[in-house]
């Protein structure tokens, strides 16, 4: 898993791999059945899942891991709803970061080729999102991913590349739109635009 070759994770002399496995989706299931109200179970349940987790964090059920003791997170983490952690291998969450609501971070992929996973084999590489970086809803992040610091990933986009720091990225795949600038610290709002016609089309009843 370390080394990013093909392994699988089942079979004789894994058993206490497939035990940290099953304990992870154990405590993801308490944690989800837990009442609104009930902050301080919620921080204990989290903080036994969890490689590591900073102060301040909040995380809205439902919450779905692979293991969830190979995710370490840092102070300030916001994530809501529907966040899924396939931390297969290592994912590391920085300060400050937020997740909009069903982002699924994905540390474990396949063989392209059929005959090269006829057992199921998979691979795994560390995912890391650094200090300050806003996750949009439905974003998934690709095995062995880096998100640079104080970035933003709209939301729909499939990251399958490192990501600078201070950018926007979008899209499928996932490319650099902008830069954040200082700019950007004055915010107002800004209303949607409205989509242009394609050239030569009409608009409907015209």
């Amino acid at each position: 898993m370390d080394a990013q070759e093909l392994y699988k994770d089942v079979g004789p002399g894994l058993e206490a791999l497939e035990e940290s496995r099953v304990r992870g989706k154990e405590l993801a299931r308490e944690f989800n059945a837990l009442q609104p109200r009930d902050t301080p179970g919620r921080n204990r349940v989290l903080r036994e899942l969890f490689g590591a987790v900073g102060n301040g964090v909040w995380v809205e059920p439902p919450l779905y891991v692979a293991y969830g003791a190979h995710t370490t997170v840092g102070d300030g983490v916001y994530a809501n709803t529907g966040l899924t952690l396939v931390d297969d291998g290592p994912i590391r969450i920085g300060n400050g970061v937020m997740f909009a609501p069903h982002v699924t971070v994905a540390t474990a992929g396949h063989p392209l080729h059929p005959a090269a996973r006829p057992h199921g084999e998979q691979f795994s590489a560390p995912v890391v999102i650094e200090d300050d970086v806003w996750v949009g809803s439905h974003v998934s992040i690709m095995p062995g991913v880096r998100i640079g610091r104080g970035s933003v990933i709209a939301a729909g986009a499939v990251v399958t590349a490192n990501v600078p720091p201070m950018v926007v990225a979008g899209g499928v795949p996932a490319r650099v739109l902008r830069e954040i600038t200082d700019a950007d610290r004055h915010w107002t709002y800004q209303a949607p635009s409205t989509l242009a016609l394609p050239v030569g089309s009409e608009a409907p009843g015209a």
